[in-house]
């Protein structure tokens, strides 16, 4: 009877550990043979029947142990310790490591592939503004700020346009047991402009409950979920909230296998899950629906780019020659062809200042592309950005990569203490220490294209073809003046735009009136603002 009722404790204490643990059950995982392993110790504990001699004050063994048992932990114990160690050591493998990112493919220039964009377009709002924002909006309304917490952030392309999107938890075990359809709804926060924010709690009319989620207990968390329904067996990473065009909430959900022993994960498909219902549909990497933005994990392709650039002559290069490393981390940016790319800067080992070239991933298909040209690093660019307003003690955001006017540009927040944008900053991708800094993104645009054309174009000479000058008449001026410096603002003949330039391009410009006959060259550019990078006042020239 106590032998029944020890081998039942065992599989009742075993069944919670696989339930609350769900390990996955295939040959690369280690995770059920350690609970295994560690139920085999127990039962061979309970089979040496222990007994306790109070003469001689000493606990002896009543019977030996079970072979079986003891073989069967000396295998759990060689494939938890010994198998990862013989098959994926990076020592023994690093031709495989080295090789796991596939094919690189070398790129022209960086500008060719990130698109062109506007002012409006630019990402202003990071992950963490995006989580003030989103806190903002949600006590705002204290019966759901009372039962739900504001989950992590996810950046995606929601019809075209640039959004924060993260769904609302539960936010604990009482509160989801008050409210098992779900919880009210998710938040989405444009990138763009951070007085875009929208708690979404219905769509075409019916209410969004949020059923499936990490925060939820028993078969309505979506892990278990996952695991009951046919996905013991495989390697799950990367539960990225997302919703489709139409704004229907998702999980996406990146399937992978181990290539190297133990290790070595490479991602092969996604399982994407209805948030609502729980509907799962399974996909290929090639058959992934296009809104779906990310499959490839980005902890999978740090660690894999890191292999690359590390073991690029084997293990034993204990020199460091030719070894590189990715500088600040990876950023997700959209290309000329709006596709999805993890972004980072690579730099040699040993030095963190400069960069030896950038590197883009696709989200979706891995296709990896080196771009070999030197610039700043985004720390470097960071630290520039905040030097020009160092009496201030901002701190900048993480530099995001734009094409602006055939530029490579690093664009960033700067912050207070708070967290809150006070200030923009723009840093030439290959020069950091061409900067521009203001209130606005117009106002930061005007002063890096003023940094840069003082600057003689040194960082990009051929930009002159991007540039179109005119002879025109002028018909209104008018100047403002920004933190002490003075933009004249003025139109002309048969052109469109408004055009602005400081008296740092032209000292022409304060003495400039309505009827002058001028020369300006400008960058085409998708503003409806156009900054001139010379003008000159031939009215002036006449008079004289």
């Amino acid at each position: 009877m106590k032998k029944i009722f020890l081998i039942a404790l065992l599989l009742l204490f075993g069944f919670v550990l696989f339930y609350s643990n769900l390990p996955v059950l295939n040959y690369g995982f280690t995770g059920f043979a350690f609970i295994l392993l560690l139920l085999v110790i127990l039962a061979i504990v309970f089979s040496l029947g222990l007994t306790v001699s109070q003469q001689a004050k000493e606990v002896k063994l009543s019977s030996k142990p079970n072979k079986i048992l003891v073989v069967l932990a000396g295998v759990l114990l060689v494939y938890c310790l010994v198998l990862p160690f013989v098959t994926s050591l990076k020592m023994f493998r690093s031709d495989l490591y080295q090789k796991l990112i596939g094919e690189v493919a070398n790129g022209g220039k960086i500008e060719n592939h990130i698109a062109p964009i506007s002012i409006d377009e630019i990402r202003v709002v990071d992950e963490n503004l995006a989580n003030l924002l989103g806190e903002k909006v949600l006590g705002s309304q204290p019966a759901l700020g009372s039962q739900v917490e504001l989950g992590e952030f996810f950046i995606q392309k929601v019809n075209n346009d640039l959004y924060w999107v993260a769904p609302l938890l539960h936010s604990g075990f009482f509160k989801w047991m008050n409210n098992k359809e779900g919880t009210a709804g998710y938040v989405m926060v444009s990138a763009t402009n951070e007085r875009d924010v929208k708690l979404v709690q219905q769509i075409e009319g019916k209410d969004v409950k949020i059923k499936y989620q990490q925060e939820a207990y028993f078969g309505s968390n979506i892990e278990r979920h996952l695991y009951i329904n046919g996905y013991a067996t495989v390697g799950l990473f990367d539960y990225s909230f997302e919703i489709n065009d139409k704004g229907n909430p998702f999980w996406v959900v990146t399937k992978y296998l181990k290539k190297i022993g133990f290790s070595g994960n490479e991602a092969v498909g996604v399982v994407v899950v209805d948030a609502q219902t729980g509907t799962i549909s399974e996909y290929s990497i090639k058959d992934t629906p296009q809104w779906i933005d990310r499959i490839q994990p980005i902890a999978f392709v740090e660690d894999q780019l890191n292999d690359w650039g590390e073991y690029v002559h084997g293990y034993w290069n204990f020199s460091n020659a030719n070894k590189l490393q990715i500088t600040e981390g990876l950023t997700l940016v959209y290309g000329q062809d709006n596709k999805s790319y993890w972004y980072t800067g690579l730099t040699s080992v040993g030095k963190d200042e400069s960069a030896v070239g950038f590197v883009l991933v696709d989200t979706r298909t891995k296709e990896t592309t080196f771009y070999k040209q030197g610039g700043a690093t985004e720390y470097a660019a960071q630290s520039s950005a905040q030097g020009k307003v160092q009496e201030k003690g901002y701190r900048a955001s993480l530099p995001i990569p734009y094409n602006i006017n055939n530029i490579p540009t690093y664009v960033m927040t700067l912050k207070d203490e708070g967290g809150l944008v006070k200030m923009f900053a723009m840093v030439a991708i290959s020069d950091y220490t061409i900067v521009g800094v203001g209130n606005t993104l117009r106002e930061t645009l005007t002063s890096f294209k003023n940094v840069y054309n003082m600057a003689d174009n040194k960082i990009n000479p051929n930009s002159v073809s991007n540039k179109k000058a005119i002879k025109t008449t002028v018909t209104r001026i008018e100047n403002d003046v920004k933190n002490g410096n003075s933009f004249y603002y003025f139109k002309v003949k048969d052109y469109p735009n408004i055009f602005v330039g400081s008296s740092q391009i032209s000292s022409q410009l304060p003495i400039t009136m309505v009827g002058d006959t001028v020369k300006i060259s400008f960058d085409i550019d998708l503003e409806e603002i156009v900054d001139v990078s010379t003008f000159d006042n031939i009215s002036l020239k006449k008079s004289k």
